[in-house]
Formats: structure tokens, C-alpha cells, sequence
């Protein structure tokens, strides 16, 4: 049977179930390739790593991995050694449940921080899980690692290499804590092509860098951020050993699915109603535009302007005039849309109607041009709401 999503690559069965992590729903999933798989991650840069990140990133060091062990509910983060060893036995019963290594399992894990996994209903979600396994389980695996999303985030890419069909899959998790450095949240891809671990960790890297770390929902960056790819070479087409077409095809394939993860996270994001894309033109470097446009995305004040659709330009100037970046001021221009609301640093003459319909589009366009040079940047960011406030005032509870 064919799968779909994260097993809509061949060579990947999944499953998910519910233990009893969370008091309700499916909370883990596990995530098998038939055999030993290439594999590239990044993880959240965040000081206060979660044990399953500090675990995980020695387990996918050497390029190679078999399996993924997800919960959700419970972060296992400051958790001390104990919480490292409740993810060092989470891989160990995976292992066995599968018949490879401890090393050959990358673990994750999502939800409250400071709190320890309730180990006995863990240990049997394995089981089940592990038995659970099917072509067609990506469904349930999607479901089974949410928290606060509204919904299953998963989808899948086909292209070709060598003129051989091969297909990449993906499911993520992500609602709140979104303004990653590195990857977001959590984000699993799949791919039945062979191809070098090294250049499957670039390609994962110039995925991410173009998607995932291009989102905000909230300004917060979490404890448990993990972007994983797996390669199971199931396709049988010819490997990628080294940099040429084939391989800038697989690039913009998991691209492409990092995009559609990384958009679906964002316009879904807890209490989420709007989206804008930030944009920044006419930097002295992409750096800068980068820096400037993350600035402006993450202002509450932006973002609770976007929420009411109120075309408050001046906080958009005020935004980026704060991120630490040397501009002029007075050789800028701040669009809405295709309006123009500021120019040369001050008010340009606008209707009111237009820039407050520009941003009610899916999604606002927030465009900001300077007269530095050529660099450009953007992020994707939602708005603030109250609806937002009501979920992290009582998230434990």
C-alpha cells in the first residue's frame, strides 16, 4: 500500500498511538525505515537544550539512523540526568523493538517544560507503536506528535532522479514557541533517494534556512526544535554522490516541502487569523534584510496592528529602525500591499480603505525598501491575538 505524507517515500513505515502522555489523543509516534537510512538534522540553538536534542544530536552524528521516537505532552526538558536517561531508555526499547542499535534512534519530544515523562506509559506506547508500524500510518504518526496545533501538518513532494520517480514526505508540529534559530519545532522529512549524509545535511541546512527559519508566530524560540531527514535509497535510483542536477533537483523538492511545512505552522499558529509576509529590499547586506525583516515580524506592536488590520505604518518604521542595522530613514519606503503608506520617512498620501484591505490579503504584504545596496530578506509572521493569550495563560491547566 502506498503511504502517504512522511511514508509517501518508499522504505518508511510509521505508526501512532496513545499512551496516555497527554490526558487525551494520540501522544506517540514512531517513525521506521526498512533499513539503515542516511540522515542530516539541525536543532534548536537554545542554552537550555532538551535531553531528547542533547541525546539525538549525538545519535544522528555519524550520518545514519533507522528510526524516530516522538511524544507529545510532555517536553522532557530541565529534566536533569534523569530526564537524559528516560530518553536514552525511549531509544534503547525503540532499538529493540526493531532489532538495531540504541544509536540508530533519534528521539523527540514536545510539550510542558520541567516535567518528567511518565516512563510505564511510554514504554508501552513503544510497544504498540512498534507493532502498530504500516505504510500507511504517516496519518497517525502526524496526529500523534501536535500539542496545540489545530490540525496534522504533513505533505509530500514527487520528482525524479536519473529518470527514476522519487517522492519526499514531511510531517511537523508547531503552533506556539515559533521563532526558531536553527530549524522549528518539531519537522520529520523522508526521502527514498541514495545520497551522501554530507550532502543530505546541506540540503537540509539550505531547506531550513529558507523555510523554517523564516517563520514567527510568537517571538519565542523552544527548548525542543528539531528538523530531521531520513534517506532510505528505496527508490533505487542513482545515488547522489556529489553535487550536480539531480541533487539540485532533490534540494528544491525538500524545499519545497520544508515551505509548505514552515506556511502551514505559521497560518495555523495558536490563535492565528492573519499572516504577513515581511519583506526587505535595498539592504546594505542579506544579512541586515534578514535582521531588519525578523525585527519588524516580531514587534507585538506589528503584529497586534496586523491583527486589527490597522495600517500603523509608523510601527513598522519603528521596528525596523531598532533592529541594529544603519539605515536611512529618509530614503526609505514602507508598502502595504501595492500601497505606499510612508515614503522618505514620512507619511505618504494613501486611502485609508486600500491599505486597511491590503492587509486583510492571505497573506499582507509588508514591504519595506531602503537605499542601502542590494540585499533582501523576508519572514512569514502571523498576527497577535487575544485568542493567543488565552491559550499560554493556561497551557498547563
Amino acid at each position: 500500500m502506498s503511504g502517504s505524507g512522511i511514508t509517501a517515500p518508499s522504505g518508511f513505515r510509521a505508526a501512532g498511538v496513545a499512551c496516555g502522555v497527554k490526558p487525551e489523543g494520540p501522544d506517540l509516534a514512531l517513525l521506521a525505515a526498512d533499513r539503515e537510512a542516511a540522515a542530516a538534522a539541525v536543532f534548536t540553538t537554545s542554552r537550555a537544550a532538551a535531553a531528547p536534542v542533547l541525546l539525538s544530536r549525538e545519535h544522528v552524528s555519524g550520518g545514519r539512523a533507522r528510526a524516530v521516537v516522538v511524544n507529545s505532552g510532555c517536553a522532557n526538558a530541565a529534566t536533569g540526568a534523569r530526564g537524559l536517561e528516560d530518553a536514552r531508555e525511549m531509544a534503547r526499547r525503540t532499538a529493540d523493538a526493531l532489532g538495531c542499535q540504541p544509536e540508530d534512534v533519534v528521539v523527540a519530544s514536545t510539550g510542558v517544560i520541567g516535567v518528567r515523562l511518565p516512563m510505564e506509559r511510554v514504554r508501552g506506547g513503544i510497544a504498540a507503536a512498534a507493532a502498530a508500524l504500516s505504510r500507511d500510518g504517516g496519518n497517525a504518526a502526524a496526529e500523534a506528535i501536535l500539542t496545540t496545533d489545530t490540525g496534522p501538518k504533513q505533505t509530500h513532494v514527487e520528482l525524479e532522479v536519473g529518470g527514476r520517480p522519487v517522492r519526499v514526505g514531511a510531517m511537523a508540529k508547531g503552533a506556539g514557541m515559533i521563532a526558531p534559530h536553527m530549524a522549528t519545532l518539531l519537522a520529520f522529512f523522508t526521502t527514498d533517494i541514495t545520497i551522501e549524509p554530507s550532502l543530505l545535511q546541506r540540503a537540509l541546512r539550505r531547506a531550513v534556512g529558507e523555510s523554517l527559519n523564516r517563520i514567527s508566530v510568537d517571538g519565542d524560540t523552544s527548548t525542543n526544535d528539531m528538523a530531521l531527514v531520513l534517506a532510505s535509497g528505496a527508490a533505487e535510483a542513482a545515488p547522489i554522490v556529489e553535487p550536480g542536477s539531480d541533487y539540485e533537483s532533490f534540494c528544491a523538492a525538500l524545499l519545497e516541502a520544508a515551505r509548505r511545512m514552515a506556511w502551514a505552522i505559521v497560518s495555523t499558529g495558536e490563535g492565528v487569523s492573519r499572516v504577513a509576509e515581511v519583506r526587505v529590499e535595498g539592504a546594505a547586506s542579506a544579512a541586515d534584510a534578514d535582521r531588519i525583516a525578523r525585527t519588524v515580524a516580531e514587534s507585538p506592536l506589528v503584529k497586534t496592528a496586523l491583527h486589527g488590520c490597522d495600517p500603523n505604518w509608523g510601527r513598522v518604521l519603528a521596528a525596523a529602525a531598532r533592529a541594529g542595522v544603519d539605515i536611512d530613514v529618509g530614503r526609505s519606503e514602507i508598502r502595504f500591499g501595492n500601497v505606499v503608506v510612508a515614503g522618505d520617512g514620512e507619511a505618504a498620501e494613501y486611502d485609508e480603505a486600500d491599505a486597511r484591505a491590503a492587509l486583510a490579503e492571505e497573506p499582507a504584504r509588508i514591504t519595506i525598501r531602503l537605499s542601502e545596496g542590494s540585499g533582501a530578506g523576508w519572514m512569514w509572521t502571523s498576527d497577535l491575538s487575544k485568542e493567543y493569550v488565552d491559550i499560554n495563560a493556561s497551557y498547563r491547566s
